[in-house]
């Protein structure tokens, strides 16, 4: 596109903002615009830039293309119908701190929990497992049941720490949430794991990045968010190691380990 033919009041993003809103790194970025599977950026000087509509553009066929995969995948109609409200909800938010669409997290947490063997109620509540928390409430709940039935709507309601708007406050949440979780069925405990990894992975990144200055990201303090974390560890070890629960161990010892020496290695 020539930067004369830019519709008025175009937003345009840059090389770093593109890269954290579609999660790609930049080499891969310019490695797929090479291999034809990325929009090209238009030239501003000896700057490039991409109109913010064609990076929106890219990630909805991402995720359509990801439906088409989907009745590949031994999945039904239903994770589609699932995809599509979880986009539908999480419309407009982004991961904090970040200009990463909210969607990609909710994806990425579905995909770890089928990695770990979920079946599709599981796999569905994953997409689903924010909704109630961040995007209404109660009354979200109640739709998620009517369309995806009993079995999903409580996986839902258990991974959500309040439906209450304001929330009450971080510590009594948490610490509700993991008594919570000592005594949660294996599909709830499967879903948290994958969320709370897929948490987990993001802070270690953010972390390596920012050193300290990415707790200030959080409601909670560098000391809260740590030990929420290794309680977390504490209750899924707690019913039996297993692949996901290892690998949260492994990374939160890891963010422990660059906490203690002030980030950035």
């Amino acid at each position: 596109m020539d930067v004369l033919n830019i519709p008025e009041n175009t937003r345009l993003l840059r090389i770093p903002e593109v890269s954290a809103r579609v999660g790609l790194k930049k080499t891969v970025i310019y490695e797929r615009i090479k291999a034809g599977t990325f929009p090209k950026p238009i030239k501003l000087g000896s700057a490039s830039a991409w109109p913010e509509h064609m990076v929106d553009a890219w990630i909805a066929q991402q995720i359509e293309r990801q439906q088409v995969a989907i009745s590949g995948a031994g999945l039904s109609d239903r994770y589609a119908d699932a995809l599509v409200l979880a986009r539908r909800l999480h419309a407009g938010q982004t991961r904090k701190g970040t200009s990463i669409p909210y969607v990609a997290h909710v994806l990425a947490v579905s995909s770890i929990a089928l990695e770990h063997g979920a079946d599709e109620d599981e796999a569905i509540a994953a997409l689903l497992h924010d909704a109630v928390e961040d995007c209404g409430g109660a009354p979200v709940l109640v739709e998620i049941e009517r369309n995806f039935g009993r079995r999903v709507a409580g996986i839902v309601s258990a991974c959500s720490d309040t439906d209450i708007t304001p929330k009450p406050p971080w510590q009594a949440r948490k610490e509700a949430y993991l008594a919570h979780l000592r005594i949660a069925s294996a599909s709830v405990r499967l879903v948290s794991a994958a969320d709370k990894l897929h948490n987990a992975r993001s802070i270690l990144a953010d972390l390596r990045q920012l050193g300290d200055a990415l707790w200030k990201r959080f409601n909670a303090s560098k000391a809260q968010t740590l030990w929420y974390y290794r309680s977390l560890v504490e209750v899924f070890a707690a019913h039996g190691n297993s692949p996901l629960v290892d690998e949260l161990a492994r990374t939160v010892t890891e963010i422990e380990r660059l906490a203690g020496e002030g980030g950035r290695k």
